[in-house]
């Protein structure tokens, strides 16, 4: 057994599901080891969209994921994919080939390049070693919730591996499914790795943590309270139960950030997203709480419409895992560093049956007239607004709308980014917290179509439906044939006004140039069907008829719906959006 094997098979017995990636001499050993051991790979049409096909599978399917490049070019196509997932913490680890001889034209500083964009960089370092170092790098991934790019130099991938190092190989293989959970103690202090696996598992949360200054003082200012809002964001996946108990005991309302979107769905307390997308209602009662609690939720600019969100009187507590996360992006009251579940029950705990006086139906926020208000003014589509269809072309907001009463709601919605994107966002209902993939740490188009593809892979028991603008579709659209080669019954929405929406209605009003950011009419559909998509030209709302003629078929082939926009308006919350920049 050489290196290379060694790698895959171990990662294989580590429990990784799924690989994704574009193979090549330098990778195609560990990649078929990968697969021999039983790991799905999933080959892209380029490397940058499998690495955000990996990320969004981690992020959907709560586990590692891996992506598996070419050294030097096909690290470096990966890139976008891979700083996205760095900016968001995902558990992604990128087995990225390493030439070792000075001359070769793929020579490049791989540790450099990986750390300049927020990933934490680890080596497999001889035969000797390749066992532990594959270990250590894939806990980093899992017990870190970060990207790693793992180092593999060819010259070691070929070396065969000691007697020793290929015996642990095969005791990883026959503890495979506890096998991470075996090794986790071997970790290293240096790797800064202190809290426990995350497995679900409801046996493992039986005990609570020891009361500390910081709990006794969230729960007294939880107590306090008069109109909590709890705020959700990522980290706070797999506690709905735990908050929403904690939440009727105080009051609450919930609210999520936009990449937790859907993760109170069905309460009669859900706001829905806080910030930019937030409803006014939302965005009122937000504005109006005198103690607003981020669960796992980093308060970022977008969260808090550049801190307008939360008023001058408000305090904030933020509860995360990670303590350098904690203020960073705005002034709190109280950080607690913590696991959100955990947290929430041992706040609920010191609460006890005195955390608030009256019946929890009329406790802080929770009024009959705030419900009456929810149930009448919660969503955007309750929000009136003038239908702009005209001249051939349908009002994105009209689209979206019919779009959420077509498709079943046990969906999920991946996001690509640009002017569009607040559309499918705010018109888009989701069943829970684990149906929405919003790839936006980074900021770029063209991730939309790859995010899809992965989230579909993690979760086959749903519809995909991608969420594009023309202009990241256009950018992405070698993996349309990704998705009819893997018969993903996917439907791929292009919210198409023929540019780049975002420069368009930034720099048009001031009357620069547009030229370089408009284009000509393309033919989306067709160059859909010529991938083996079925699609359909949808200019007004009775054209929505061949997606609903779709939804009663097979689906067997998967579906593109070329939406031609209205373009004369940008999406309100766009400028706001460019305060940011």
């Amino acid at each position: 057994m050489n290196v290379a094997e060694a790698v895959g098979a171990a990662l294989a017995a580590l429990g990784v599901q799924a690989a994704f990636g574009v193979v090549g001499s330098g990778n195609f050993h560990v990649t078929n080891a990968l697969v021999e051991h039983g790991v799905r790979y999933v080959a892209a049409r380029h490397e940058g969209g499998a690495a955000t096909m990996a990320d969004a599978y981690a992020r959907m399917s709560g586990t590692v994921a891996v992506l598996t490049v070419h050294q030097g070019p096909g690290l470096t196509n990966a890139l976008t994919g891979v700083t996205e997932a760095a900016k968001s913490r995902t558990p992604l680890l990128v087995l990225a080939p390493e030439v070792t001889s000075p001359t070769s034209n793929f020579r490049i500083d791989q540790t450099a390049l990986a750390e300049a964009v927020g990933a934490h960089c680890a080596r497999v370092g001889s035969a000797a070693t390749a066992v532990d170092d594959t270990v250590m790098a894939f806990l980093a991934a899992l017990l870190g919730r970060r990207t790693v790019v793992l180092n593999l130099p060819l010259d070691v991938q070929a070396e065969t591996l000691p007697d020793e190092a290929a015996e642990a190989v095969r005791e990883l293989l026959a503890g495979r499914g506890r096998a991470h959970r075996d090794v986790a103690s071997r970790v290293p202090a240096a790797w800064g790795l202190t809290f426990p696996i995350e497995s679900g598992d409801d046996e493992q949360h039986e005990g609570l943590p020891e009361p500390s200054d910081e709990l006794t003082r969230f729960a007294r200012m939880l107590a306090e309270a008069e109109r909590p809002v709890f705020v959700a964001g990522r980290g706070a996946r797999g506690a709905r139960r735990e908050l929403e108990a904690l939440g009727e005991r105080v009051g609450a309302l919930f609210a999520t950030s936009a990449v937790a979107k859907g993760h109170f769905h069905g309460s009669p307390w859900d706001l829905d997203v806080s910030g930019g997308f937030a409803t006014p209602l939302a965005a009122e009662l937000i504005r109006g709480a005198d103690l607003v609690v981020g669960w796992g939720c980093s308060f970022t600019m977008w969260t808090t419409r550049h801190g307008a969100l939360i008023g001058p009187e408000t305090r904030v507590v933020q509860v995360d895992l990670d303590p350098d996360a904690l203020g960073v992006h705005r002034e709190i009251d109280l950080g607690v560093v913590g696991d959100v579940r955990e947290t929430a029950r041992a706040v609920a705990a010191l609460l006890g049956e005195a955390g608030a006086e009256g019946e929890p139906e009329t406790r802080g926020y929770r009024a009959p007239r705030i419900a009456e208000r929810i149930a009448r003014e919660g969503r955007w589509r309750d929000v009136p607004y003038e239908d702009l269809s005209a001249e051939g072309r349908i009002d994105p907001r009209t689209l979206t709308i019919g779009l959420d009463d077509l498709l079943p709601q046990e969906r999920l919605v991946a996001v690509d980014s640009g002017n569009f994107m607040g559309y499918p966002s705010m018109f888009l209902t989701v069943p829970d917290g684990g149906a929405f993939c919003f790839t936006q740490a980074f900021q770029s188009i063209g991730l939309g179509l790859a995010s899809a593809i992965g989230a579909a892979v993690a979760r086959p028991d749903r519809l995909t439906v991608a969420a594009l603008g023309d202009g990241g579709a256009l950018m992405g659209v070698a993996e349309l044939e990704t998705v009819v080669r893997l018969g993903l019954p996917m439907v791929v929405v292009v919210y198409d006004d023929e540019g780049y929406g975002a420069e368009v209605h930034h720099f048009g009003p001031h009357g620069f140039p547009l030229g370089a950011v408009t284009f000509p009419p393309a033919d989306i559909a067709g160059i859909a069907r010529g991938f083996g998509f079925e699609a359909v030209t949808v200019r007004r709302e009775e054209d929505l008829s061949g997606v609903a003629e779709w939804l009663k078929g097979p689906r067997d082939t998967p579906l593109l719906v070329h939406a031609k926009v209205t373009a004369d308006r940008p999406s309100w919350w766009l400028e706001e959006a460019f305060r940011g920049h």
